[in-house]
């Protein structure tokens, strides 16, 4: 019995490599390259992914969200996300890579992957970098963003989210940044976003930081700021960003945005490539939960 639960393991982790392997190579950047980000001040590293592995993401870091593939997760969005197929997610030569595929699962004509860091990485406040390289084709929605661990105040957007980074497929060299709140969310049009021009997102790495902090956040690529949101002290309506929160990085396909001049199947596989992320807090509210 021993023995042959060995060889099941030996396979499983012959075939997670074997597929890894047969991903898209991308390196990691060079060492001179603004990848290389020192935040200065009182920032201390609480908590860093860095890739150093090869196989499926670490789990002691990383989870698989998969709940909301029955109702394209409010947007309706054209992919399903796996959970644990390296063809989606898996990491090699120090870089993630999240694959989206035509590939179709329960109607689903995309697979793509979802990775959160919810109840594994919780944070309040902090400095978040993640080194990145987007895809590139029309209909592409990768993202880097925020929800919070607990819906204290209630369904989104009353909890809020923060969205680090989004690009979209059709307006390939623009990064978007948004704060959402029960006051100020797309729905009623009062959202607070800022577009930053990036033409090389999709052909280089880029920094994108949050500093988040009891007064306000804010936005950076590669140390460049872009958006500030407020705390206004009028309540949890206008700044739920009181609470913990957890990481999110994902690449979707299509959906209300995303998807608003098609998806080309032409370009199919498309890769979202991330380098490292990092969480630094000052010492003052260094609040987290993270293992």
């Amino acid at each position: 019995m021993m023995m042959t639960y060995k060889i099941y393991l030996f396979t499983i982790t012959f075939l997670i490599l074997f597929a890894c392997n047969k991903q898209k190579e991308e390196k990691r950047p060079n060492e001179d390259f603004q990848c290389i980000i020192t935040p200065t001040g009182t920032w201390n590293l609480v908590w860093d992914e860095e890739f150093d592995y090869e196989g499926l993401p670490d789990t002691t870091k990383w989870s698989y969200d998969t709940q909301g593939n029955a109702w394209g997760w409010g947007n309706n969005e054209a992919q399903y996300y796996t959970a644990a197929d390296p063809d989606n997610a898996c990491v090699k030569n120090g870089i993630l890579t999240i694959t989206a595929r035509m590939e179709t699962i329960e109607n689903k004509r995309y697979t793509s992957a979802r990775l959160i860091t919810k109840e594994k990485g919780d944070w309040l406040y902090g400095r978040f970098e993640i080194c990145a390289k987007l895809p590139r084709g029309k209909g592409t929605w990768p993202a880097i963003w925020m929800l919070p661990t607990q819906s204290e105040y209630g369904k989104w957007p009353a909890s809020g989210e923060i969205d680090i980074m989004e690009n979209v497929g059709y307006d390939p060299d623009h990064i978007v940044g948004t704060a959402h709140t029960q006051r100020y969310n797309h729905t009623k049009g009062t959202q607070k976003s800022a577009t930053l021009l990036i033409p090389t997102n999709s052909t280089a790495f880029h920094v994108y930081a949050l500093e988040w902090e009891e007064k306000e956040y804010r936005l950076y690529v590669d140390d460049k700021y872009y958006f500030t949101f407020v705390n206004e002290n009028t309540g949890f309506a206008e700044w739920p960003f009181d609470k913990k929160f957890h990481l999110i990085l994902n690449l979707a396909i299509g959906g209300n945005w995303g998807g608003q001049q098609g998806i080309d199947d032409a370009l199919f596989p498309h890769h979202f490539y991330i380098d490292y992320v990092r969480v630094y807090q000052k010492q003052a509210n260094s609040v987290s939960s993270s293992k």
